[in-house]
């Protein structure tokens, strides 16, 4: 009897995962409009089945869904808790700006916030030299 031919595998080593590290993100969403365990295991049942959504865990008590993804699928997450009913409450934050000398200055940099990804409002204040941004968690960060 021929016995089976040897295989070479290769080891798993810390460099080889590197990659795939640079590429997941750990994610910490608002949840609002769960009411019940249901809807929260069936979000957790929905955002495991987005591609690129490595686990994905959802909190009742807390209203937060942790989620470990691909960079690139951050905003087919969020767009995943919609579509499941839910929602991702904006967030706000205010920003120091120094610089700014004009009113165009703080136009410029008004439009720029607001062409971000994820960002729903933006105001510019050149007096105060304070910029207030609204923005949805996990289509974009502080």
């Amino acid at each position: 009897m021929r016995s089976p031919p040897a295989m070479h595998l290769s080891p798993l080593t810390f460099q080889s995962l590197e990659p795939l590290r640079e590429r997941m993100t750990e994610i910490s969403l608002p949840i609002r409009g769960m009411t019940c365990a249901s809807c929260s295991t069936r979000l957790e049942r929905v955002l495991n089945r987005v591609d690129g959504v490595q686990t994905a865990s959802v909190n009742l008590a807390t209203e937060k869904a942790a989620v470990v993804v691909e960079s690139a699928a951050v905003a087919a997450v969020v767009d995943a808790v919609h579509k499941a009913g839910f929602s991702v409450p904006s967030q706000g934050v205010r920003l120091a700006i120094s610089g700014m000398t004009c009113a165009t200055c703080s136009g410029r940099i008004e439009t720029a916030l607001k062409e971000m990804s994820g960002v729903t409002t933006a105001q510019v204040n050149l007096a105060n030299d304070i910029a207030t941004v609204a923005y949805t968690p996990g289509r974009t960060s502080v």
